[in-house]
């Protein structure tokens, strides 16, 4: 058919062969490959320019920041959010009828109930021991996770696995995933804080937040709560250099010319930037760490929500506070402890290992993480920030349904996590332990599926943030995990 001289498209059409065909469409495809690269490549250098930097994530979160609790050594599901009424019909009778049960460190005694009673509470029903009396007023507001396991029944490699989804240490955290994916929309604060407990640092240590083979920018950066102590060591020049302020403007402008002109001749090397960031971070943080860790401008009403004053609850309280306050301004990831690394055994163990004597450690340690996470929530709800912060509350794993002397022994098989806001359906549970809360009966879950549940919320497809090391394609879930959907609201 021949087109009319008057067609618009006349003097710009030409017989096309195969080999024009071919040849234009390759050119195509090459112009958007070429377009991809140089994409990719612009998104390096910002990256490189400012590795904290904020970015866009993969699709619409429901949550912008995380707080995640961690309680070390162990807290007891039995006797806190996992009820078993078969527990109690057979408290006192023999465990393990066979005699070839061995737990971690003990041969199993009889069965044991909570040593605290259980009741039902919130609209949703869920049962919550009397250990825990302010949490239970917010069952509608938790998501529980009653099918959690682990991999091993040791505190260090738990606490590993637990933080970076491996028993072995190295690997980075998830806070360290997240701040290298997301970013921080903070330029004054690190992306990821660690609040430790003011005891001393957890099982295992820095290597609980650090950034493995990711930049050592994303790792976890630990702010002292105790009051008195500087919020971080060595922040300030001592008195002899007491001039020398990196925080003052004019100084630190000139630092910032000085090594943007050193850095760009060397603009692919990461490292260097990363540690530049570091270090105009820190000049900042002279400024900005002194000012959210001063609790002076929080009402009456706020100090007495936390219960500040209390011996006991009162520092744990004050971390759940600074962690508000942190998020408020933007940081991306706070890792609070509620607890420490084990040492001599005196009167109370210094976290929730309770080997010995549960009735003596956990009823210790209860009314402060009741305290101190009931009154974040309420904060977070009233300063209108819950909905788009993730809680998360968890341990490295729990304890057995039988007694050893007065306390229990470590149970990698079952335990319990709960998570609030962000994005979470609140008065939910998913999962089962068994009747005696021995072993995860239905949907048996691991750390790795809490970790995709996180990202999820966070915007984040748990599959695509990856790292290529060592051969392989890294990623905080490994090769596993599956996004718990009905915990998502």
């Amino acid at each position: 058919m021949t087109m009319p001289d008057a067609f618009p498209c006349r003097l710009h059409r030409a017989d096309v062969s195969r080999r024009n065909f071919l040849w234009e469409l390759g050119g195509g495809l090459g112009g958007m490959a070429l377009t991809t690269l140089l994409a990719e490549e612009a998104q390096a250098a910002a990256r490189a320019a400012n590795p904290l930097a904020a970015r866009p994530p993969m699709f619409s979160p429901k949550a912008k920041a995380v707080i995640n609790i961690f309680c070390p050594g162990g807290l007891s599901h039995l006797d806190t959010f996992d009820y078993k009424p078969e527990l109690v019909k057979r408290d006192g009778t023999p465990f393990d009828t066979t005699g070839n049960v061995q737990f971690f460190a003990s041969k199993p005694g009889n069965c044991q109930q909570s040593y605290w009673p259980f009741r039902q509470h919130g609209e949703c029903g869920h049962w919550v021991s009397d250990l825990l009396p302010k949490l239970a007023g917010h069952v509608d507001e938790m998501a529980f996770i009653h099918s959690m396991q682990s991999k091993t029944a040791l505190h260090g490699p738990a606490m590993f696995m637990a933080n970076s989804g491996f028993i072995l240490p190295g690997f980075p955290s998830m806070g360290a995933w997240v701040t290298y994916g997301l970013g921080s929309e903070s330029e004054d604060l690190p992306a990821f804080v660690v609040l430790p407990d003011h005891r001393g640092l957890p099982p295992g240590g820095p290597v609980n937040w650090g950034a493995g083979f990711l930049p050592a920018i994303h790792q976890g950066t630990v702010i002292e709560t105790a009051e008195g102590r500087p919020p971080i060591a060595d922040l300030f020049a001592a008195e002899d250099h007491a001039n020398l302020v990196a925080g003052e403007p004019a100084g630190r402008e000139f630092l910032a010319a000085v090594n943007a002109r050193h850095l760009g001749p060397r603009a692919d090397n990461s490292e260097l930037a990363a540690r530049i960031a570091a270090y105009e971070l820190a000049a900042r943080l002279q400024l900005s760490a002194p000012e959210v860790t001063n609790l002076a401008g929080e009402s009456d009403l706020v100090e007495q929500l936390y219960q500040l004053d209390h011996p006991e609850i009162g520092p744990f309280g004050r971390q759940c506070l600074l962690a508000r306050r942190l998020v408020e301004r933007g940081v991306r990831f706070v890792q609070i402890y509620c607890g420490a690394e084990n040492t001599a055994v005196k009167k109370i163990r210094p976290n929730w290992d309770s080997h010995e004597d549960v009735v003596r450690d956990h009823g210790y340690w209860g009314p402060i993480l009741d305290g101190g996470a009931s009154a974040l929530l309420s904060d977070l709800k009233a300063h209108g920030l819950l909905d788009s912060t993730l809680v998360m509350c968890q341990t490295e794993f729990g304890r057995q349904p039988a007694a050893q002397g007065k306390g229990r022994d470590h149970n990698a098989g079952a335990f319990t996590v709960w998570m609030a806001g962000g994005g979470t359906k609140g008065g939910t549970a998913y999962g089962t332990s068994d009747e005696l809360g021995f072993k995860a009966a239905e949907n048996p879950t691991y750390c790795y599926d809490l970790h995709a549940t996180a990202l999820r919320l966070l915007g984040v497809d748990h599959t695509k943030l990856s790292v290529y090391n060592n051969g392989i394609q890294r990623r905080l879930t490994d090769v596993h995990g599956h996004v718990i959907e009905p915990i998502l609201a």
